[in-house]
C-alpha cells in the first residue's frame, strides 16, 4: 500500500504493508536509524517519536496511520546546526549513559515542553514514562528543567 507523509519536513512516500509499525519504515526504509527498537510493545518509548507534534510509540503505530500526517524524529529535532534546547540540555547536563533510549527520552520530552513549558518534578513523572535501564532519571530529570529554561530564552 502506498502512503505519503511529511518526515522531518520532507514529503515521502513509502509502498510497504498498511500494518508495518512506523519504527520499522522510519529505520529499514528511510534509514533513520536515531528512533530505536526496545521492546515493540509501546511500552519503553525507545521508539518515541513526533506524529503531528504528539510523542507516540512507532513500534505499535501502524503505518497506513501515518498518512498525510507530520512525523518528526530525533533527526529532525533540530533546525539544521542548530540543536533543539532539548538536544543542548542533555549534551550540557551529561544525561546518557549508553545512550539507546535517549532519543525516546528526548523525543517525549520535546512534546511535553509544547503542552508543559515550565514542568514541576510531579509534571516530570506523570509525562515521561519512558524505560532507561542504565537510570540515569536523576540527570534527565535536570536536562529537562535546563531545556525548559533554554526553550524560555530561545521562544
Amino acid at each position: 500500500m502506498k502512503i505519503s507523509f511529511n518526515i522531518n519536513g520532507a514529503s515521502q512516500s513509502v509502498d510497504v504493508d498498511k500494518n508495518t509499525p512506523l519504527l520499522w519504515v522510519v529505520r529499514d526504509v528511510l534509514n533513520l536509524k536515531g528512533t530505536k527498537f526496545g521492546c515493540g510493545k509501546a511500552a519503553c518509548g525507545a521508539c518515541t517519536l513526533h506524529i503531528d507534534g504528539e510523542a507516540i510509540r512507532s513500534c505499535s503505530y501502524p503505518i497506513q496511520l501515518a498518512e498525510g500526517k507530520e512525523i518528526t524524529t530525533i533527526e529532525g529535532l533540530s533546525e539544521g546546526d542548530d540543536l533543539h534546547p532539548v538536544q543542548q540540555a542533555w549534551i550540557e547536563e551529561v544525561v546518557p549513559q549508553c545512550g539507546y533510549c535517549q532519543p525516546g527520552f528526548m523525543m517525549a520530552t520535546a512534546a511535553m515542553l509544547e503542552r508543559i513549558p515550565n514542568p514541576t518534578d510531579q509534571d516530570i513523572d506523570d509525562n515521561i514514562v519512558n524505560v532507561c535501564r542504565c537510570a540515569t532519571y536523576y540527570r534527565m530529570r535536570k536536562a529537562i528543567h535546563r531545556a525548559a529554561e533554554l526553550k524560555s530564552t530561545h521562544s
